[in-house]
């Protein structure tokens, strides 16, 4: 297996992360192949796909907790990553404050909790116990969390899961007002093949491999997504992506016929 490779990228001073044909197995199934994609700074990337269709897996390998099979990731060297999980799981019995939960970042001071409190406007929740949060809450704190870090590249995992419509929509101009606050990269996961955030730069379909992407609001204008959809305006809070593609894959995930995913131009 290949381990992740870490370079200045002196020559592409935006670029903060290039994967270079990607590919994981495991006991013999192809979970990944042939990967390749660029995150910059002030870039916000969502990568969507089904369940199973390696998102996780990908992820993985970017944080460094898996391997690769083959390819290589190149890192910018000061690369400093916040990442937010899809889920927090709190033992009830554990006496555990939102307050408590954010010092057990390493070297975190208490005027930095407070600062990022403010700026997400949770500080209402500092004292509240982290397992009777709702889930609109709770993903607030695990952004707190991920802001912590002082990350040049956030990795959110699901940030809208288990939030309403509306609150989904508020998180999503949240994460968006912080890139431009920080100028950092943003990839965001979502398994969800229809809605995709509005303010996002690239979307990037994977099911092993990628089938497609571009910039969302060129799909919103494609005629197969209006015929679908057909709710004026919609574009304004949320991007409906259509994905559609000819390929099929055998049971260890390879394709084995043409792929050939719609993407407006």
């Amino acid at each position: 297996m290949n381990n992740n490779f870490t370079t200045p990228l002196a020559d592409e001073a935006s670029l903060l992360v290039r994967f270079d044909n990607i590919g994981i197995e495991f006991d013999g199934r192809v979970l990944l192949q042939n990967i390749d994609m660029q995150i910059h700074k002030g870039e916000i990337v969502t990568l969507i796909g089904p369940n199973g269709s390696g998102k996780s897996s990908l992820i993985r390998v970017l944080l460094g907790l898996q391997s690769a099979s083959q390819g290589k990731i190149y890192k910018d060297r000061h690369l400093r990553i916040g990442y937010m999980p899809q889920k927090l799981h709190i033992d009830p019995t554990l006496p555990l404050s939102v307050e408590h939960f954010l010092s057990l970042v390493r070297g975190v001071k208490k005027e930095e909790i407070q600062a990022v409190l403010t700026r997400l406007d949770i500080e209402a929740l500092a004292k509240k116990q982290v397992h009777v949060l709702s889930g609109g809450e709770t993903q607030r704190v695990l952004l707190a969390r991920a802001l912590l870090n002082k990350p040049n590249l956030l990795v959110l995992d699901e940030p809208v899961q288990a939030v309403d419509v509306n609150g989904q929509v508020e998180l999503y101009n949240l994460i968006a007002n912080i890139r431009d606050e920080l100028e950092c990269g943003i990839l965001m996961i979502s398994h969800d093949l229809h809605l995709v955030m509005a303010k996002t730069d690239t979307v990037v379909c994977i099911n092993q491999h990628i089938c497609c992407s571009g910039p969302p609001q060129h799909v919103t204008q494609h005629p197969e997504y209006q015929a679908l959809f057909g709710v004026p305006g919609a574009e304004a809070s949320l991007a409906i992506y259509a994905h559609h593609h000819d390929h099929t894959h055998n049971d260890n995930g390879q394709v084995h016929s043409k792929q050939e995913c719609s993407k407006t131009e």
